[in-house]
């Protein structure tokens, strides 16, 4: 067997043998303009060994991934018929130089070993979770989890919903004004996933003292989930039954979450976070049918009356002008307010989530944004706002 076979012969042991550590190419004498070396390497893609090529060049890199044998065969042919005149083969045991000699031979030889190999050969981005499934009782009675941790297939997309929300508040958070003890109420809190999730990061992550009471208005799920927080182990966690404009806090708040609270019912959360001094309200709204029906009586004369006669249209024109007056409303209260993308469209439209920091109110600003909200109203044709009613700037 000449030298030429054996080396590739030794790249497929390597590999077989799971010691094969990466291959270069160099000494180009080919015809394609600035490519200097190649690199190949293992990864693993969608769970698939592969081998993945970068192509350098004198002013960018180029990547390509390749199945095993393809792989194999591309590298033959950089060799044979691209100009690539040395190939150096790296494992975890030895390192294996062939080398086209100046008779046109093809010359072998073995050098002691000097590349480790990478811990993990994944090449799929792994994102960084805040929240990991390992032991966790909670998500194992919601049954998101086995017994071991692992995530069950269909449960992936509430997963991944759950970290997500986690990773968004986390920062803000950490941004709340520092106290012995956390105020936190969950309105609308129906399994528990989030509320689970928030309470597990406040206390055991972030380490803070935590009361965090999850309003629901059924008994059935409030049941379930304080079985589950006892369960669990989360003494200061509590579901409680009740609507969300009947419950009343005890004192101030630290946190007010209301995630799809059907229509007025987040205005209700809104409400209450801001009467309870709130230095942190989220609510994801849900069903924005007040504003709906005010602006389809009034049918308003303006730019945008064309789009009322599409349904479609017409429910997201609702949506946006009733977000938009809300987060006018909390920055009339003081709060720095954002709002962005929750989840995916494709999981639910409701998506929108709306942040409220609390600042000190600026008086002046005050009378700017009451202008905006009265412009607003008489733009699209609305008479109220549920929310003006609750705290009186109507």
């Amino acid at each position: 067997m000449d030298n030429y076979a054996s080396f590739f012969d030794k790249i497929r042991g390597a590999i077989q043998q799971d010691v094969f550590v990466k291959i270069s190419l160099g000494d180009y004498n080919g015809t394609e303009l600035y490519l200097k070396n190649v690199y190949i390497k293992p990864v693993v893609i969608k769970r698939e060994k592969k081998l993945s090529f970068v192509f350098r060049y004198k002013t960018q890199d180029i990547t390509q991934n390749f199945e095993i044998a393809t792989g194999i065969m591309e590298i033959q042919g950089l060799l044979q018929v691209e100009g690539f005149r040395v190939a150096t083969l790296f494992t975890e045991t030895e390192n294996i130089v062939c080398q086209l000699s100046k008779k046109g031979t093809w010359l072998l030889r073995k050098e002691d070993p000097t590349a480790k190999r990478p811990v993990a050969l994944t090449h799929d981005k792994q994102k960084e979770r805040k929240l990991d499934s390992f032991g966790k009782i909670y998500l194992q009675a919601l049954k998101l989890t086995d017994a071991e941790g692992k995530v069950y297939k269909n449960a992936q997309d509430k997963w991944k919903q759950i970290n997500h929300y986690i990773e968004i508040l986390s920062s803000i958070l950490q941004r709340l004004p520092p106290k012995d003890r956390l105020n936190v109420v969950d309105m609308g809190a129906g399994k528990g996933y989030l509320t689970f999730a928030l309470y597990d990061y406040l206390v055991h992550t972030l380490k803070k003292q935590t009361d965090l009471v999850g309003v629901e208005y059924r008994n059935d799920l409030v049941a379930l989930c304080n079985q589950i927080a006892q369960k669990s182990g989360f003494n200061e966690l509590r579901f409680m039954q009740g609507a969300i404009e009947d419950y009343q806090p005890q004192g101030d708040l630290d946190v007010l979450i209301a995630l799809h609270a059907c229509d007025t019912a987040t205005d209700d959360a809104i409400a209450k976070g801001i009467k309870h001094d709130a230095d942190l309200i989220v609510v994801a709204p849900c069903c924005h049918k007040q504003i709906r029906r005010e602006i389809e009586k009034n049918k308003a004369k303006n730019e945008l009356d064309f789009l009322l006669k599409h349904g479609i249209f017409m429910e997201r024109q609702a949506e946006m002008v009733t977000d938009g007056l809300r987060a006018l409303i909390l920055e009339y209260f003081g709060y720095q307010t954002k709002v962005f993308q929750f989840i995916s469209d494709t999981h639910t439209p409701k998506n929108v989530l709306i942040v409220g920091e609390r600042r000190p109110i600026d008086t002046q600003k005050q009378q700017e944004i009451l202008m905006k909200i009265k412009s607003t109203k008489t733009y699209f044709g609305i008479s109220s706002h549920h929310l003006e009613g609750l705290l009186n700037i109507a």
